[in-house]
């Protein structure tokens, strides 16, 4: 499914595929081309306290968000075969490297992942 991640109504993300079944966590991006950068593309995962990039070959950036969206944290480039989580998260949001950058996220904002 594809929607839009919005933060304070607006819109955030362009492009994001929701992952809330166990399937389409477990799969996550394995075997998908890497997300364009920039911001442009995102994959929400529901429900995530934690995410791997076992079997990667590129670098995320990953958002944690609490169960109602607001941020939480977030890791810069966690590498290939490296594996974060974050304390009281339910979602995460994976982005291309300088995602992060690009979004400027503010703990306590409230993101909301909305269909297209």
């Amino acid at each position: 499914m594809v929607g839009v991640i919005h933060r304070d109504g607006e819109p955030l993300v362009p492009q994001v595929w929701l992952a809330n079944r166990f399937w389409s966590r477990l799969r996550g991006l394995l075997l998908r081309p890497p997300l364009r950068g920039e911001a442009l593309q995102a994959l929400w995962l529901r429900p995530c306290a934690s995410v791997h990039t076992f079997g990667m070959c590129y670098p995320l950036d990953i958002v944690f968000l609490d169960r109602a969206g607001r941020v939480l944290d977030w890791c810069e480039n966690l590498h290939p075969w490296r594996a974060r989580g974050c304390r009281g998260a339910f979602q995460a949001v994976e982005l291309a490297p300088g995602g992060i950058a690009a979004l400027a996220p503010n703990r306590g904002e409230i993101w909301q992942w909305q269909t297209a």
